[in-house]
């Protein structure tokens, strides 16, 4: 297989050619900041929220776009000694340079393109309710690697500079925040002229492998959910097999890969398990048989998944065997064995092979399912992202 992803450092997340670390410095406020991405800016490789985030100690980064309902929002701005605030423009807002809140406050920011800024703030009434405060940037952005629409707006961590600085009335204490902005944006020049490349995902490019990616994994990025599921399931060529038991499922597990939430449920076999069961699947005979039963599995599951999801699994069988359970899979269904196949144009082995490439595989829930989940999400963010760079 021809694609090797790249180390990638595991605090900034980007390649570790290209990582800011070294210039991050940790500034601690009195206002708190949530961060509420977009789920399309969470994998965006040039995206400042996550940077923000490392800087900020007194801050938290939620990925997410309804947030009604949310225990996570409801305890950040339910903090009475600092009320919360958005910062969005429009009717009513007020102007954080001549008009900053008195007193600590939960600085609340969203963190998207503005079409996405905008879906988020009208969807959801809680956060349409706060008072809002805006602010007019002292210069043009300087994210020369990404065209912003209009030279007034800026890049997530810009807006915090001018507005932390506002608020907390010591505008130069947090100009640290552009040292790593600044890196990040000298590396990636640097890099694409090494490369002879003046890639932009503004800019049209010659066709790609991109091209042989599904338009799904763009398109649709928040809808895919990935999903493995293991088996007791005797040899073929034992004598219990089919005479005597069928494969039966004993664990499903499953990774929203836009939110990270995540599924892992053990089911009890209610056959003797095959002698290899328990080295299989990474799970001892006692956890397989505190596992619930496929009732509660399906219940549960459905309080997961929703109709309008695309599940994406390595090879058939575990989703096939799930749907004979009884478990509900949604009608959008992706093979990704296939699509890797398609996008490499060579054979593919199976995926445990594949998942000592992905550095590191991670872990996403119990069992040997964990780690598989691990690598098929990995796979799905690698082709999501790159249906990004190429739009």
């Amino acid at each position: 297989m021809s694609w090797e992803p790249r180390r990638v450092c595991p605090r900034c997340r980007r390649p570790e050619s290209v990582c800011y670390c070294a210039h991050l410095t940790s500034i601690p406020t009195s206002t708190r900041v949530l961060l509420l991405q977009h789920p399309r800016e969470r994998d965006v490789a040039i995206g400042t929220a996550r940077m923000a985030s490392l800087c900020l100690p007194n801050s938290e980064l939620c990925v997410g776009v309804s947030w009604e309902g949310s225990a996570e929002l409801a305890r950040a701005l339910g903090d009475r000694a600092r009320p919360p605030v958005l910062l969005y423009p429009g009717e009513g807002a007020i102007d954080v340079a001549t008009s900053p809140p008195e007193g600590p406050v939960t600085l609340v920011v969203i963190d998207g393109t503005w079409s996405q800024a905008k879906t988020v703030v009208r969807d959801n009434p809680v956060l349409r309710a706060l008072p809002r405060y805006t602010f007019t940037p002292e210069a043009p952005s300087e994210y020369r690697i990404r065209k912003e629409p209009d030279e007034a707006y800026v890049s997530t961590i810009e807006a915090l500079v001018y507005v932390l600085g506002a608020i907390e009335r010591n505008p130069p204490r947090f100009r640290a925040l552009l040292a790593p902005f600044r890196a990040m944006i000298d590396a990636q020049i640097e890099h694409e002229r090494r490369r002879g490349n003046t890639r932009s995902r503004h800019v049209k490019k010659k066709p790609t492998p991109a091209a042989r990616v599904p338009r799904i994994f763009g398109e649709r990025f928040t809808d895919l959910v990935c999903v493995v599921g293991e088996a007791n399931a005797w040899p073929y060529r034992s004598r219990e097999r089919g005479a005597l038991y069928q494969d039966e499922l004993v664990h499903w597990v499953g990774c929203r890969v836009a939110t990270g939430e995540t599924f892992d449920q053990v089911v009890a076999p209610r056959n003797p398990l095959a002698p290899r069961t328990v080295d299989y699947v990474g799970l001892s005979a006692e956890q397989l048989a505190k596992g619930v039963d496929l009732g509660e599995l399906v219940a549960g599951w459905r309080g997961f998944v929703r109709a309008s999801d695309v599940v994406c699994f390595w090879g058939h069988y575990g989703a096939a065997l799930f749907a004979a359970s009884g478990g509900p899979l949604p009608p959008g269904r992706i093979d990704l064995r296939h699509v890797v196949r398609d996008y490499t144009r060579g054979k593919v082995g199976a995926l445990e092979s594949l998942g000592l490439r992905v550095d590191p595989p991670r872990r996403l829930a119990s069992g040997r399912a964990g780690l598989r989940l691990g690598v098929i999400a990995e796979i799905v963010r690698y082709f999501g992202q790159a249906m990004q760079c190429a739009a």
